[in-house]
């Protein structure tokens, strides 16, 4: 009932703990992204240098001359614009064909017209004047009074000839292509398609119902001219403009033009003023990116937030490469493509993961974009350069993997241009050969800055490299000399432990490197005091024997302490230094602590006996403590078959485990019975049992009878 009793409170205290963690690292994940906000918000709003740049949008006036610092060829926007414009408008508008179906509406109508007028005529009980206002309101046409009069007067004869004539002009005037804007033009001409066969009165009574009945045929196509238009558009090439060194921009007194605000802006002479919705944008934009990141480490990276150096250095190269963006990249500088965003991608990858870096990579090209005035081919050019450098960049043991991440980055920002430049053909010859130029160049580029800051940033904060590793490996080592030196037989301990630990790890997907490195060192204390420790000692000759428990204890406990100040004084790395104290965690020294108990009774401290720990904090340094107490309790041991070395290890990481000595790493029991396979494996190829060939034999039998 009170263990119950006590698990419930050990369980209460550890939600309490874990609230209290959880508040902490909310508060100093808010205050973290509120500094990085306000950090990056002012890079991004704010001109920091050239100081000489100047404040002129347009229609402002020059109050000095404004000479260019140095020769620029560049595609202007503008000039570009007006080119497509003046093509634009060259384009004539674009109609259809005469429509026929007009033309035989027309001469149907007239014909239903001069058919009314006829009745008219013909009607004897009709007033003159009520027959004058039947033709007057007739809709289509607007007769004057004069000429209804005419057309009442004329007799039966003419009146056939004026009626066939009239259909005559309309069917020929109507077959001519008439637009809405010829169509006055057309009705003029009315009066040269009528015959000279009639007389002037007739004619003109032909001329004034014709005139009236005349209707375009031929209308505007908006598709087709629009269309015309936009083809005259896209066959006008980019504009360069050249402006040499010393040329004078804009004399005192001129009006800035909008042709002069990009030249001043591609010469980088410009500084834009400070707009209120700009800098509000902006805000709203870092503040973005800033939740997506927080949450992504809050969410799978949480250790950042507690281990606050990584945060630092997270934070510290993000802003070190905006504010590089911010003096590098704009939407018309060429040098944009020289911004080294894949350094930033790979010293992300290296120092502190590729999962990180793959994330941050993905921001900062957004942040790119951003920069150069929403620039898509910008942004996934920083895009696609990142990723290809983490990803080819995963695990770095040797030197030349920078290099093949610097060659990696170069094809795939090459590729990103001609992707965006080749389809569109925006583009010249010189200018594309200049990005595939610097696209080469940042692979280099990025490539060298990652090596540079591989150390210096490694060693600032304290992070084991794996090239720092490697050169831990190597047996020349001064710790490593001493090791085998003094102490060979802990040496020689050491090297099967490392292999067993390389292998194990490798199997659950731990860091293989760091385990077999950390196994290296994790004895270097009993170089010390090497013969108190079985692994020195000539057989049959024990020190151990001459002392007291106790004392014993002591002395063998403390090849941790020694190891400890030995790895400060060779300035190991912190992940190596944990090997030392953690491979035996706060085990007991059982041996001597027995023969404590023999001797002094039941009133023994255990705690005097037991090594000070801490218990293993990584599946690293727990696999080591497997390996280290498997590799000696085989040795000690002796089994005669596989089935018993296999019997014996799983009996040691059960014990362990009971113990509570793996309950600080995460290791599962998956991991620890491939852990055993491992182990089981190695250990069997080292000692397991020799045949005797009969010379042995022979011998080891003559000796038995001398013995005897």
């Amino acid at each position: 009932m009170s263990a119950v009793v006590t698990n419930n409170v050990d369980q209460r205290g550890s939600m309490t703990g874990k609230q209290g963690v959880t508040w902490w690292i909310a508060l100093r994940a808010i205050l973290s992204g509120l500094l990085f906000v306000l950090v990056v918000s002012g890079i991004l709003v704010f001109q920091f240098l050239p100081m000489d740049r100047v404040i002129l949008d347009e229609g402002d006036v020059s109050d000095s001359d404004i000479r260019a610092p140095h020769e620029i060829t560049y595609v202007s926007q503008i000039l570009t614009e007006e080119a497509r414009a003046r093509a634009e408008a060259a384009v004539r508008d674009i109609y259809d064909p005469p429509d026929a179906r007009v033309a035989r509406q027309q001469v149907t109508k007239v014909r239903q017209i001069l058919d009314y007028v006829d009745s008219v005529r013909q009607d004897s009980y009709a007033r003159p004047e009520q027959q004058r206002q039947w033709i007057e309101g007739i809709p289509d046409l607007s007769l004057s009074a004069a000429v209804i009069d005419q057309i009442l007067g004329l007799p039966e004869e003419d009146w056939q000839a004026v009626r066939a004539e009239t259909i005559s002009v309309v069917d020929q005037a109507m077959r001519e292509e008439i637009r809405g804007s010829q169509l006055d033009q057309a009705r003029r001409r009315v009066s040269t398609l009528v015959g000279l066969e009639l007389s002037e009165v007739e004619a003109g009574i032909v001329s004034d119902l014709a005139r009236d009945l005349i209707k375009s045929n031929s209308f505007y196509n908006a598709e087709k001219t629009n269309e015309a238009k936009r083809l005259a558009r896209e066959s006008v090439q980019p504009v360069s403009r050249t402006i040499a060194e010393g040329e004078i921009i804009l004399r005192e007194g001129d009006i800035v033009t909008p042709l002069d605000v990009e030249a001043l802006s591609a010469l980088g002479l410009r500084q834009a003023g400070i707009e209120w919705q700009g800098v509000v944008g902006t805000v709203i934009f870092v503040l973005l990116i800033a939740i997506v990141l927080g949450l992504y480490l809050f969410r799978f990276q949480q250790e950042y937030w507690v281990r606050w150096p990584r945060m630092l250095l997270l934070l510290l190269l993000l802003v070190l490469f905006i504010l590089a963006a911010k003096l590098m990249v704009s939407d018309q500088a060429i040098l944009s493509y020289l911004l080294p965003t894949a350094a930033l991608s790979m010293l992300l990858t290296v120092l502190l993961g590729p999962q990180l870096a793959i994330t941050v990579t993905v921001l900062f090209s957004m942040v790119v974009g951003f920069m150069a005035g929403g620039s898509l081919e910008l942004a996934v050019y920083a895009l696609v350069g990142g990723l290809i450098a983490s990803l080819s960049l995963c695990r770095v043991e040797r030197l030349n993997a920078f290099l093949w991440a610097g060659v990696y980055v170069a094809l795939a920002n090459l590729a990103v241009i001609l992707a965006f430049r080749l389809p569109n053909q925006d583009y010249d010859a010189v200018r594309l050969l200049t990005l595939a130029g610097f696209s080469l160049v940042n692979g280099g580029l990025s490539a060298s800055l990652t090596l540079a800051g591989f150390y210096l940033l490694g060693t600032l904060f304290n992070i084991t490299t794996s090239l720092q590793l490697m050169e831990l490996a190597r047996p020349t080592h001064p710790l490593l000399r001493q090791l085998l030196l003094k102490a060979p037989g802990t040496y020689h301990h050491t090297i099967l432990v490392s292999n067993m630990a390389e292998e194990a790890a490798g199997r659950i997907g731990a860091d293989a490197l760091l385990a077999r490195v950390g196994a290296y060192y994790h004895d270097i204390g009993k170089t010390i005091r090497p013969y108190f420790f079985v692994d020195n000692q000539v057989e049959g000759v024990n020190v151990h024997e001459r002392l007291d428990p106790r004392t014993s204890a002591q002395i063998v406990i403390s090849h941790v302490k020694d190891g400890l100040d030995l790895a400060k004084r060779h300035r190991l790395p912190r992940k190596i230094r944990d090997f030392i104290p953690q491979h035996h965690g706060t085990s007991l020294a059982t041996y001597f602590y027995q023969q404590a108990r023999e001797s002094e009774g039941d009133e023994v401290n255990e705690e005097d006996f037991r090594y000070p720990g801490p218990k293993p904090q990584t599946k690293e340094t727990a696999i080591v403590m497997l390996a280290d107490i498997c590799e000696a309790a085989v040795r000690a041991e002796r089994p005669a078959s596989i089935e018993e070395i296999e019997e014996l290890v799983r009996e040691i990481i059960g014990s362990k485990v009971l113990a509570g000595q793996l309950d600080e790493c995460d290791l599962t029991l998956r991991d620890l019975d491939e852990i055993r396979n491992a182990f089981v494996n190695i250990l069997q190829g080292v000692f397991h049992p020799r045949i005797k060939y009969p010379e042995e034999a022979e011998r080891d039998e003559n000796e038995g009878d001398k013995g005897a």
